[in-house]
């Protein structure tokens, strides 16, 4: 079951920087990049940080990454012109900060 989550979670994160990648160098139109890079992007991240939530070696961090998450998805179904819009990149640094701080810890033998 870990495995599948794993794949799961890596297949959202590569289809979301992808996403990123294809709305910064504006590879299609205007309103399919602004898709791709502030609704689509935000939508997957916040998706692969819900796979991973409970795979953080440090339990304390489960909760904090569900709700950076949703701050990713929620943000994500915004307006562009709302001021709370701001959110999702909030969400954004939460998650990527949490995923270094509470990665596995890897042993060598």
């Amino acid at each position: 079951m870990k495995t599948n989550t794993s794949t799961i979670q890596g297949v959202l994160s590569i289809a979301a920087l992808i996403c990123l990648v294809a709305g910064f160098f504006k590879i299609f139109s205007p309103e399919i990049n602004e898709f791709l890079y502030n609704r689509l992007f935000y939508l997957l991240i916040g998706m692969s940080f819900f796979f991973q939530a409970p795979t953080l070696s440090n339990r304390n961090f489960l909760y904090p990454m569900y709700a950076a998450a949703a701050l990713c998805v929620v943000g994500a179904f915004m307006r562009q012109d709302s001021q709370l819009e701001m959110i999702k990149t909030i969400g954004l640094f939460a998650g990527v900060i949490l995923s270094i701080v509470g990665k596995p810890k890897i042993t060598r033998s």
